[in-house]
């Protein structure tokens, strides 16, 4: 099994108010730096996004992939990869859990990535720190600000 990075961060909004900033895949290019474009292609019965094609620019990396989704009730939401020009998996989640009597959330994000390309798992476990050290404070700035 491959190994995987988490970080968790406070946010100082309620569940819901995070979970629509991260529901909202066509406001990504906004937030989020490495992401230039977001399409959602296929939704669940409940309008939420269940594949969604990224056009990522990380600098070293450029590539175009699609996730699938995955949303466990409301505080949660998955994903792993349906294909990819660099990247064999790309698998994570968001985890979303009420603090300070549900005024703030901990988010916790979780990421897997294996590159097609040889990469040291040291190398790669520090690249993905980086994604998401970026998406969790790109995330907080986003929903704090109330945009």
């Amino acid at each position: 099994m491959a190994e995987h990075t988490s970080s968790s961060i406070t946010i100082e909004a309620a569940p819901a108010e995070v979970m629509s900033v991260i529901a909202d895949f066509a406001r990504y290019p906004e937030w989020t730096g490495e992401v230039k474009e977001a399409e959602v292609l296929a939704t669940d019965p409940a309008g939420r996004a269940e594949k969604v094609r990224l056009l990522l620019d990380a600098g070293a990396i450029k590539d175009d992939h699609t996730l699938a989704y995955t949303w466990t009730g409301d505080n949660e939401v998955s994903w792993t990869l349906v294909k990819s020009q660099m990247l064999r998996a790309l698998d994570g989640s968001y985890r979303l859990a009420p603090t300070a009597g549900g005024t703030a959330t901990e988010v916790t994000y979780q990421l897997t990535v294996d590159v097609k390309i040889p990469m040291l798992g040291m190398i790669k476990r520090k690249a993905e720190k980086v994604i998401i050290d970026r998406a969790l404070a790109g995330l907080k700035k986003r929903v704090e600000s109330g945009k």
